[in-house]
């Protein structure tokens, strides 16, 4: 039988979510806070840390900060949502831009899992202390207020300034020191795609909206 190819895009988000679940879930119940695991010598590495703001370690204003922030990745998954539906409509709509759309809205909902249910159902993570899931004294904090699983780390270039340069001698410097996850990932393949194979169908749709 043939899947519709709204079903074949259904599928390929709960895919992703899956994935981008099953690996939090691994690193947070096996894992403190701060430890290291090389995968590729030193160039790539699972580190866990905790993200308790925006996306790539980024911090946002707090706990009203949170509350927002969270608030909008939900708006906005579900306008994205409203938007590929309405693409299904349309049969001239490529399909690129159909799983474009899908992957950054899974992006958004990976972390959105994070920050709703992760205080809810997990101790917390410490820098000696592997958490739990669904420990009997209860989470660690409250519906919207979960902290983003972060692991995903490429430490391509780590080394120090020569001793010699003024001011910045002998101080640390790496190339690309954010740590983000697969739902991370998500977004950034997904905008990136967009933005180099489907602008052309992005920039005709604005030029009829503009009729």
């Amino acid at each position: 039988m043939k899947l519709s190819k709204g079903t074949r895009l259904t599928l390929f988000v709960i895919v992703l979510l899956i994935i981008d679940q099953v690996i939090k879930i691994l690193v947070k119940t096996n894992m403190t806070l701060g430890q290291s695991i090389p995968v590729f010598g030193t160039w790539f590495k699972i580190h866990f840390i905790e993200n308790v703001g925006m996306a790539f370690g980024m911090s946002f204003g707090g706990g009203v900060g949170k509350f927002l922030l969270t608030f909008f990745r939900i708006i906005l998954g579900i306008a994205i949502i409203v938007y590929i539906r309405k693409l299904l409509k349309k049969p001239d709509t490529p399909t690129g831009v159909l799983y474009g759309l899908a992957a950054i809205m899974c992006g958004a909902f990976g972390n959105i899992i994070d920050s709703l249910f992760y205080g809810l159902i997990f101790s917390e993570s410490t820098f000696t202390q592997v958490a739990t899931m669904f420990p009997p004294e209860g989470g660690y904090a409250g519906l919207f207020f979960g902290k983003v699983v972060d692991m995903f780390y490429f430490p391509i270039i780590d080394t120090t300034f020569p001793d010699w340069m003024p001011l910045i001698g002998g101080r640390p410097f790496r190339f690309f020191d954010a740590i983000f996850n697969f739902a991370d990932s998500c977004i950034t393949v997904g905008a990136i795609y967009l933005i180099l194979f489907q602008w052309k169908f992005f920039s005709k749709n604005e030029a009829v909206a503009k009729k």
